[in-house]
């Protein structure tokens, strides 16, 4: 919502509104764009009748200033209603979707596009580290968007991407997610389906094929297909092994026009290699040149939150990761796995999400954090709002990565974990927090414990 009021004020418009407390980087973006959000909800923010509101998903109908504006009747929509009418009208929308990957991926191809000189507008749900803002307008015909499958508001409980109207849509993954919104698999992916479907015929879908669930979700497509990922069963994959190092990863590609095209991320992990060739795919496909493509990967430095290495001090990397669900956990775990082979890897996990609180996953995540040496379980954040039945029984987990080989710990707040980190932690230790909230600030806590720490 603060990218969006941003951008609409880009254009012209003069945007107020009113949220809960904010802090950085929200607050400091709306400050820089001149718009001072008022704290807090209450109808006389509408006494000045504002020709639209925008009201993001966060905001129930019992909300008083939604109530308010039921009752005097006046023009909303729901933040992805909006991002269509102002920005993708008159544009061409690529579009990323997926259970995993769709910031980093966002990020990439925004990336790409801007330095291979397209000047693409662009709203990505995260930070990319190459770009100034997370949003740009942009002058070129491409608008780069996150999909996201979350709901739009309380009068618009369908999934976000179906009004972005894609031509071309970057399909990372289908996997179960947001329980608390799909009540079983099949839910959600009939929303992936409508997503397919909505492409014109003249569109592009670009789809990861290393899954069998998305092979599945782009049989509806109207359009072409690109398959890609790490087998060789694609239309775009690795020639030969990758080399995945500290460094990043390195991998050759075949191209049409240019032969084997040799590739350079400076991102670790079988995961960003495939968002890597999902953007390689789109941008070759739509024009791009080789060459600028190869360029601009090779100098994306990632975006925020996404596997971000915060700093090493004392001989032990401290790294923030936003991942949560048992496949995002199990690949980022694996990424630093192969980026750091000879280091111990310490993972720090906060269940945060309505769905990482789930039985469900339990299996997921016994298998995911088998690639840790060390795992300090969080609390379940919502574990008041799950049914004991469906709550992630986190003693029979230790149990299970016990029986693994795996050291774990369930600590009673973030408080006693970032205790415990400290009181384990040893000199060549990768420490990965992962959280889909904020963990309490704690990966930058923990970082500055050891940065204040002296010398033994």
């Amino acid at each position: 919502m603060a990218p969006l009021a941003c951008l609409l004020q880009q254009l012209g418009h003069r945007v107020r509104g009113a949220d809960g407390p904010l802090y950085p980087p929200m607050s400091t973006l709306l400050e820089e764009a001149g718009i001072e959000p008022l704290v807090g909800y209450d109808p006389e923010h509408l006494s000045e009748s504002p020709d639209l509101v925008i009201v993001g998903n966060a905001v129930p109908r019992q909300n008083p200033e939604a109530e308010a504006v039921e009752r005097l009747g006046l023009p909303k929509l729901s933040m992805p209603e909006a991002v269509a009418r102002f920005f993708l009208e008159d544009r061409q929308p690529l579009v990323v979707a997926g259970t995993h990957g769709k910031t980093t991926t966002t990020s990439i191809a925004a990336w790409t596009w801007t330095r291979s000189g397209a000047d693409p507008g662009y709203l990505v749900g995260g930070i990319p580290k190459n770009l100034d803002r997370s949003f740009h307008i942009g002058t070129g015909s491409r608008f780069i968007i996150e999909g996201d499958e979350y709901n739009c508001a309380y009068f618009d409980r369908g999934p976000k991407f179906l009004h972005y109207r894609p031509q071309t849509l970057i399909l990372t993954s289908v996997e179960y997610d947001h329980a608390d919104l799909y009540p079983d698999p099949a839910a959600l992916i009939e929303a992936y389906r409508r997503l397919v479907r909505s492409l014109p015929e003249h569109g592009l879908l670009v789809a990861c094929g290393d899954s069998e669930q998305v092979r599945t979700v782009a049989a509806d497509s109207p359009c072409r297909v690109i398959f890609y990922g790490l087998a060789e069963a694609n239309d775009v994959h690795p020639l030969g092994e990758v080399d995945y190092s500290a460094a990043g990863s390195r991998f050759t590609v075949a191209d049409t026009e240019s032969g084997e095209v040799a590739l350079a991320l400076p991102l670790p992990g079988e995961h960003n290699v495939s968002n890597a060739l999902a953007v390689w795919t789109a941008a070759r496909h739509h024009g791009l040149e080789a060459a600028a493509v190869r360029h601009a990967l090779a100098e994306f430095s990632g975006a925020s939150r996404r596997l971000e290495e915060l700093g090493t001090s004392r001989g032990i990397t401290v790294v923030d990761d936003f991942a949560h669900h048992p496949t995002a956990v199990e690949k980022s775990l694996d990424g630093l796995r192969k980026a750091h082979p000879d280091r111990r890897l310490v993972a720090l996990f906060e269940p945060r999400s309505l769905t990482a609180g789930r039985s469900f996953f339990s299996r997921g995540y016994r298998k995911a954090f088998a690639h840790a040496d060390v795992v300090l379980l969080a609390p379940v954040f919502h574990r008041q709002r799950i049914e004991p039945a469906q709550r992630l029984d986190v003693d029979a987990l230790m149990r299970d990565l016990a029986q693994d080989g795996v050291s774990v710990s369930s600590l009673d707040s973030i408080d006693e974990v970032l205790a415990e980190a400290l009181r384990q932690a040893r000199e060549g230790d990768v420490i990965v927090t992962m959280s889909s909230g904020s963990f309490d600030a704690l990966p930058h806590r923990l970082l500055a414990a050891f940065e204040e720490t002296p010398e033994p």
